[in-house]
């Protein structure tokens, strides 16, 4: 049975926004209602790597980064957040500081729940606590899957697993002709993979004479998914 892109996306992409969905819809307003909701712009940080949470987050709208500081001022792009997914209840829940940052990809809206609220309704609403506790543990086996793959594969292997996923992160910003715009400077997108911009660069420039994808600008367009599917190489984590 063929691969399908779908389903390598769906092994590196954590359900929050699934499984907030899934709450009976009195808990999601209630729990919607009691956010502060602010706008974004692109490049806000939203909280920092080693300071303790004070509430969690909703991604009402746009795409956020979570990423781990490294030597030198680098950065390490862990995981992207988008519309829909909670932000930041993992170290709320363990009551522990930040193990990672995260700042806005783009333009956009975020809701925030203090300490106070959340308390109150999850002690109010058993489902709304499973709910959290489910999820982490999803999010850990997503992680840990990732960091077991990535660190296995070429960087050419990796640009290629990678841009197969945010396709799936992007797949609502499509252009007139119903295309993903997957949409990154190349500096966060060689930071998501772990290698240098000049590396990337050369590889992405490869795909498009091998007419995987189609670029205009910071805009990268998937042209053929199975190829780029042969060369992620991912028959190994199914």
């Amino acid at each position: 049975m063929a691969i399908q892109s779908d389903n390598v996306a769906e092994r590196f992409t954590f359900k929050s926004n699934t499984a907030f969905s899934s709450l009976p819809e009195s808990i999601r307003e209630e729990f919607l209602g009691q956010m502060i909701v602010k706008q974004l712009k692109k490049g806000q940080n939203i909280f920092t790597e080693g300071t303790y949470p004070s509430g969690i987050y909703f991604i009402k709208k746009g795409k956020v980064k979570k990423y781990k500081s490294l030597n030198g001022g680098k950065e390490q792009i862990i995981y992207v957040c988008r519309e829909g997914e909670l932000l930041g209840y993992a170290a709320f829940l363990s009551e522990e500081v930040y193990p990672d940052s995260a700042a806005s990809l783009t333009d956009g809206t975020i809701g925030f729940l203090s300490r106070d609220k959340l308390v109150k309704l999850l002690d109010q609403y058993d489902e709304l606590s499973k709910m959290l506790m489910k999820n982490l543990s999803h999010e850990f086996g997503v992680l840990v899957n990732f960091i077991a793959t990535i660190t296995q594969k070429t960087v050419r292997e990796r640009v290629a697993l990678t841009l197969l996923i945010l396709q799936e992160k992007f797949k609502d910003d499509v252009d007139e002709n119903n295309e993903v715009q997957i949409v990154l400077t190349r500096a966060d997108l060689s930071n998501m993979v772990g290698t240098a911009v000049a590396t990337l660069v050369r590889i992405l420039r490869d795909f498009k004479e091998e007419n995987l994808i189609r670029t205009q600008g910071r805009r990268i367009t998937i042209c053929n998914k199975a190829q780029l599917l042969d060369i992620a190489n991912v028959t190994d984590i199914f």
